[in-house]
């Protein structure tokens, strides 16, 4: 039987047909992409063998070649990560203790802002929740005051500070409002002021963790201080009108996301004591008109202090 015409020996004087001419081309054109691409054949090589690469690849700069092996071997020889430790430094079991010290006061804000909420959404007293927040404010102040004291602050312990702040004066403190003043305002007006505080307090806690301190004054209300006048907003009763209450809450939250400079605490505590004659007058006298005057006071500081700013940079300019 004789053998098929594309089997058959080629003599030497006999052409090479068209399709074996056709696939011989190919089979030189993907050795080349695979030589181009270094990729392996055959058997597949270790990671510490280094690739072998062909001289004669046309339009290929040898050292663009290297460069190409080098990323391919350090692509697959990769490190593993390791994560940090949680307390930089001396690794002492009195140091050890300090730190659990400071992150419980940390967790105790945050379970005191989820008690908060609890409390709100089973319809109890919205003043019990209020109180919670009072509560949580304090154990936020104090977990920061032991972590300097103590030397055991670590970015581990900012970034619980902010994770119990955002759960205690972002979440919670807006519910705690929304049960104090819910059926004296139309639902959508005030989910929609509860919700602007809870958004306001993230930006402006994402915003002071990646923003330089400064000692004197805070860009923006701090939640600390917003989540302070809406409790004691709660726990006062309320003598305004719904809607005002409603309008100040809108308020306090554009301030915490705004640029104005606002003084600390202990800034304002050096302040001449005859000042504080007049409040504590006011507040024998009225202490819900005190405190919203002194709220709005507060809240008027961080524009004249930005004008008073801005002008004298103009004029040293």
């Amino acid at each position: 039987m004789p053998r098929a015409l594309w089997r058959r020996r080629r003599l030497t004087d006999s052409p090479r047909p068209a399709g074996r001419q056709w696939t011989g081309r190919l089979r030189a054109g993907g050795s080349i992409a695979r030589q181009m691409l270094l990729v392996p054949v055959g058997r597949l090589r270790r990671a510490d063998h280094p690739v072998a690469t062909s001289p004669t690849l046309p339009g290929l700069d040898p050292v663009e070649l290297r460069a190409i092996e080098q990323a391919a071997t350090a692509e697959v020889e990769q490190p593993t990560p390791t994560t940090i430790p949680l307390l930089p430094g001396e690794r002492t079991l009195d140091r050890r203790i300090k730190f659990a010290l400071v992150q419980a006061c940390t967790l105790s804000s945050l379970l005191l802002g989820m008690t908060a909420i609890f409390l709100a959404v089973t319809g109890q007293n919205p003043m019990y929740g209020a109180l919670c927040l009072l509560a949580c404010i304090t154990f936020d102040g104090l977990d920061g005051a032991l972590a300097r004291k103590f030397g055991v602050a670590s970015p581990f312990g900012v970034q619980m500070d902010s994770l119990g702040d955002m759960t205690s004066f972002g979440i919670a403190a807006p519910v705690v409002v929304f049960s104090f003043l819910k059926g004296d305002v139309a639902t959508p007006v005030l989910i929609a002021a509860c919700a602007m505080v809870a958004c306001c307090a993230a930006i402006r806690l994402a915003r002071f963790n990646v923003s330089p301190k400064d000692g004197r004054f805070f860009c923006g209300v701090p939640t600390t201080m917003a989540a302070t006048v809406l409790a004691v907003t709660v726990l006062l009763g309320g003598s305004l009108p719904a809607g005002a209450l409603v309008f100040g809450v809108v308020l306090l939250a554009i301030a915490m996301v705004s640029s104005f400079p606002y003084a600390k605490l202990a800034k304002v505590l050096k302040l001449p004591p005859t000042l504080f004659l007049l409040p504590l007058v006011g507040l024998v006298w009225n202490t819900e008109v005190t405190f919203g005057l002194l709220v709005l006071v507060y809240l008027i500081s961080g524009p004249v202090l930005w004008a008073r700013q801005r002008r004298a940079a103009t004029r040293v300019a």
